[in-house]
Order: C-alpha cells, then structure tokens, then sequence
C-alpha cells in the first residue's frame, strides 16, 4: 500500500475509535505491573516478592478460557462487543480504585489478590477490544489500526506509568493517584457510547459448545498452526524479561530517583516506544509482515544490550537516555508488525476468541519470567542478566525465518 493510502487511513472515524479504545485498554497494565513495582519498592518490599508480584498477571495468559463467553453472550442495548467493553470498564474503575485504598505493608496479599482481579477485567476488557479491532480493520488498514491502538495503549501507560510516579512521589500520593488512574477509565466509557458495531458483524455462536470449539478447530486444523504459536511465544520473550525489571534495575542499580525514573524510563521511553509504533506501522507499508517482524525483532534484540552497559558503566544520565529511548523505539516498531500478524491470523467469525489465544500466548513472557527475571539479577548481576535478554531473543528470530512463508501467506489470505 502506498505511503499516501496509509496515511488516508487516519482520517476515518474508526481510527480514533480505536486509539480511545487503545487508552483504555492499556491504562490498567502499568497499574499492576510497572507503576506497582515502583510502589512495592519505594515501600521496601524485597525484590523476590516483587518478582512474584508479576504472576498477578496471570489473566493475560489465560484469558482465551473465558473468550468464548464473551463471544457468544451479548449484553443488552450495547450488542456483544460495546456491550462488554462498558462492563469491564466500570468494573475496573471500581477495582483501581480499590488498589488505592490498600498499603502494600498493611495487607500485601489484599493488595495482591485486587490487582490479581484488575487484570482479570484488564485482559476481559483486552478480548473485547482486540476482536472489535479485529472485526472492523479491512487487510490494508492493519498497519494503521495496529499502530493507532498502541498509540492510544502506550499514551495510557505513559498516563499510569510515567506521571502515575511523579503524581504519587510529590503530589497526590499512591492513594489519590490510584484514584485517579480509575477516574481516567471514563475515557473508555464514553467512547463505547460513542461508537458503533461492526457494520456487518461475524455471525455470533449459537451455544456455547459452538463458541468454544470452532474457534479452536478451525485454527488447529490450520497447517503449520503449533510452529506459529511457538513463534508468537518467542517473538516478544527477550523484551520480556528485559521489562520485567527494568525499572527495579533503574532504582537500585544505577541508583537513579523515582522521578527520574518516570521522566525517562516512562514517559521518554513510551514516548519512544509511540514513535516506533508509528513508524512501524508505516515501514510496514512498503516492508509488508514478514520482512517487517525480521528487521523489527533483530533490533528490539539488540538494543536490550543498552541496559547491560548501563549496567556495566554505573549512573549516567547520557547512557540511560539513549538505552530507553532505543528499547522502546524498537520494541514499539516490533509489537506495531506484532499486533498486524496476531489480527492477521484471525477468523473473524472468531476473532475474540482466536485474538484471545494468540494474545494469551504472547503475554506468557511477560507474566511468567518475573520471578525467574528477579532470581537471575539477584544470582548473577545486573549486566549479565541483561546479556542474557539479547540471548533469549534470538531463538524468535530464527524461528520467524523458519516460518517465512507462512507469515507471507497469513499476510495475504482472507480470514473470513
């Protein structure tokens, strides 16, 4: 697709449907991971438990369980996908809220177990989005769609993340910031009403059975389909571990302050990681699927070694700055083509729940490797362990050459 055509996709009203939708979507993540990791550690929690912390993720990973529900029920006045979306939206509002009101030293396992239910409704609210997204996007526009949705996901994790921290280090405190941060779900709430169902909308599943079994079987049956679902487990695991403790590795190794690190590791590094999207999404108009994952990947690799020299050289404010912006960068250029593929490999007669199981697969990484993560930095040391992220990359890599031709088929077929 022409560089022109790609950018007349910005100009229809789906597209800012989808970066509000985006917003939503991504404002609950940093609650429980990032922002909540700061917290955990300004308290004085130690960083074993923090590592284990991470498993509050846990929905992300199993969230296609559920999917089928979501696909097969509809709520009244809303229909199926808007319908859902509001009421995983005010029910996290509440949930953030509710954060708030905890102290991780008073009752860590209430705290626990509340942020475990916000990425319950977080990933609920995920399977929605990313089948509506899936539902609306036609093949030429899912460079755009994909890169206006983490667009909107990393402006709300730079909202959560980055001026969460500020907010709670001088201003508001952790309680009045969670607070906040619930208060911003609105956003979401407004935009549902706003928009509009899929103009012809996949025939939905008359039982439940048949919501549960033809999604999978019609994947399954697909040739190559278990090498493609080791590639998406693979693809994003080397920035996984390298997010998992970066902003630990940011307080207690270089030793720089709280603000600094929501300045840059927040809000530059999504900042960044926003222009990778666009850029992405625009590179993969000329590029297309496959040679955009290869270069993509190859890079999001190797600038996880800016962290190890970060590491190696001690507290410069020059070597952080460059470290995050091209992780981030990168990464947001390898998750714009990443979100392409996933929407790719879609049936749209089962996209929440095929979108659901793919995106599930990808976020083992992200929900998995914490406490591995925090055992190895803490074993073996700061540079090492991030050496051991650009290794881990690799083998996702490989597996996408491997994989060439079927990614150049996915990119072309019809799922529908």
């Amino acid at each position: 697709m022409p560089l022109s055509a790609y950018a007349a996709v910005f100009r229809s009203r789906k597209i800012l449907v989808l970066l509000l939708l985006g917003f939503s979507s991504g404002l609950p993540l940093a609650l429980t991971g990032g922002t909540l990791q700061a917290w955990l550690t300004v308290k004085g929690v130690d960083l074993a438990t923090i590592g284990l912390f991470a498993l509050v993720g846990q929905p992300y990973t199993y969230k296609f369980i559920w999917a089928p529900l979501m696909d097969r029920y509809s709520i009244p006045l809303l229909g199926r996908r808007r319908g859902w979306l509001v009421v995983t939206q005010l029910a996290l509002l509440g949930a953030i809220a509710w954060m708030g009101a905890l102290s991780p030293r008073d009752s860590p396992w209430l705290l626990a177990g509340v942020a475990l239910a916000v990425a319950f409704l977080s990933a609920s609210q995920d399977i929605v989005f990313d089948a509506y997204r899936t539902d609306i996007l036609g093949a030429e526009e899912r460079g755009a769609g994909a890169a206006v949705s983490v667009f909107g996901y990393r402006i709300a994790m730079l909202v959560s993340g980055g001026l969460a921290l500020i907010l709670a280090d001088g201003w508001l405190g952790w309680t009045g910031t969670y607070w906040l941060m619930a208060a911003l779900m609105l956003v979401g709430v407004a935009t549902v009403w706003a928009a509009e169902e899929p103009e012809t909308p996949p025939r939905a599943p008359h039982t439940l059975e048949q919501a549960v079994r033809e999604p999978l079987a019609e994947f399954f049956t697909r040739d190559g389909a278990w090498l493609l679902l080791v590639l998406i487990v693979l693809y994003k695991l080397g920035d996984a571990f390298a997010g998992s403790l970066s902003t630990a590795f940011l307080l207690r190794g270089p030793g720089f302050s709280l603000t600094e690190v929501g300045l840059v590791n927040k809000w530059l590094g999504i900042g960044a990681t926003i222009l990778g999207a666009l850029a992405g999404g625009a590179l993969m108009a000329r590029l297309r699927l496959y040679r955009a994952l290869l270069l993509f990947g190859v890079l999001q690799a190797v600038t996880n070694l800016g962290y190890m020299a970060l590491a190696m050289a001690g507290k410069s404010y020059l070597l952080m700055i460059a470290a995050v912006a091209a992780e981030n960068l990168c990464g947001g250029m390898g998750t714009a083509a990443f979100v392409a593929l996933l929407m790719a490999m879609c049936d749209r007669r089962h996209s929440a729940t095929q979108y659901a199981l793919l995106s599930a697969l990808a976020a083992l990484g992200r929900v998995y490797v914490g406490p591995a993560a925090g055992e190895m930095a803490k074993i073996f040391g700061w540079p090492e362990f991030f050496l051991f992220t650009f290794l881990v990359a690799l083998p996702g890599v490989a597996m996408l050459v491997w994989q060439r031709h079927r990614i150049e088929a996915i990119d072309t077929a019809p799922r529908d």
